[in-house]
């Protein structure tokens, strides 16, 4: 879909309205109950074309990445920081992926595998960050599915490991790292 520049919506939205009133729309000095229906209908159009444009772009992202659950995954390939990840994912509409179950992980797990083949392990959205101990979400709200490699003692309960990365190599499994490491990470966005 092509971007239109404000003069073209302006024009757009007058055409539309013309079409609906089925009169030419005129210009009044004095402020009028038909201008406060004209207003309300574009903010309207207003809000229908931003929907549109969130819904272009959630696609854009769901035919990059994979579509699981009601949600889009997308990996990034530059390494950053835990924050800086989770603020380039809010930056495009999403946040850092937090599986909710076994089978959300091992999809997440696959997905990785597939579209960053040789990468061991991405940050996902749990941390515990506020409260040692206490895992949440980038929501802060508490996460409930938990995957830890036991077998490597994780969480390992230090205070300087708060952020979590989910490990390809491990097949799945969860390892708590220095929120500074730089590693790729999985955003997630939720469609509606």
């Amino acid at each position: 879909m092509a971007r239109l520049g404000l003069p073209a919506f302006v024009v757009l939205c007058l055409s539309l309205l013309h079409s609906i009133s089925g009169r030419p729309p005129r210009i009044r000095k004095a402020v009028s109950p038909r201008d406060d229906d004209v207003k309300g209908q574009l903010e309207k159009l207003w809000r229908e074309v931003n929907l549109l444009k969130e819904m272009q772009a959630l696609q854009t992202v769901c035919l990059r990445g994979i579509k699981v659950y009601r949600k889009c995954y997308l990996t990034i390939e530059e390494p950053k920081h835990y924050h800086e990840a989770n603020e380039d994912c809010i930056a495009q509409g999403g946040t850092l992926a937090t599986p909710r179950d076994a089978m959300e992980n091992n999809d997440l797990r696959d997905y990785a595998k597939r579209s960053s083949p040789g990468s061991k392990d991405f940050w996902i959205g749990v941390a515990d960050i506020v409260k040692e101990g206490q895992y949440v979400d980038v929501n802060s709200q508490p996460v409930s599915y938990l995957n830890w490699d036991r077998s490597k003692k994780q969480p390992t309960g230090s205070k300087r490991e708060s952020c979590v990365s989910l490990s390809v190599a491990a097949q799945g499994k969860w390892y708590d790292e220095v929120c500074r490491s730089l590693k790729k990470y999985i955003c997630e966005y939720v469609i509606p």
